[in-house]
């Protein structure tokens, strides 16, 4: 299964492209997204985030997308402003017809370090652990990276559960 993780942001929106085969993570892909000069217009610029994730969509062809929530600052401006990078963002995933997932800071966090008050280079450090890299990615490619894995993650807890309540069969 191929995930796409998505660290939505107006000036830069973070990506990162994992494989997931049982408990097997590989790193396919990670980087950034601009969305142009900030003296632009924000349609231009959501335009810009728009056609950026739909060119990383097609070169990676992911089955399956996760995003990070908003989160809410404290400046209502920037936080309208977030949430309309992620609506366009929101909007390219879909008009690929990949199901979305989505996730609070909080528990890509939890599921990547192990607590939800971790710092940035704690969790740029264990993405590079998990996908056995040589170096860290930037902040924004490795929250990305990171949603991703807590998305794959998470997606398994379904088959487990099933896995371990399943009638066990009986040899004679």
């Amino acid at each position: 299964m191929r995930w796409i993780g998505i660290d939505p942001g107006l000036r830069t929106t973070g990506f990162g492209v994992i494989d997931v085969d049982g408990q097997k993570l590989t790193y396919v892909a990670s980087g950034t997204i601009e969305s142009g000069d900030p003296a632009k217009g924000l349609p231009e610029r959501l335009g810009a985030l728009y056609a950026g994730l739909k060119e990383v969509l097609e070169t990676y062809h992911p089955e399956s997308a996760a995003i990070e929530e908003v989160f809410l600052n404290v400046n209502p401006r920037s936080t309208l402003m977030l949430g309309q990078a992620r609506g366009a963002v929101i909007a390219a995933l879909v008009s690929e017809k990949l199901p979305v997932a989505e996730y609070s800071a909080l528990r890509v966090k939890q599921a990547i370090v192990g607590t939800g008050r971790a710092a940035k280079p704690q969790v740029q450090e264990m993405v590079k652990r998990l996908l056995r890299l040589n170096r860290a990615p930037g902040t924004d490619a490795s929250d990305a990276l990171g949603v991703a894995i807590c998305a794959a993650h998470h997606a398994q807890i379904p088959k487990a559960i099933t896995t371990a309540l399943a009638p066990k069969k009986r040899s004679k």
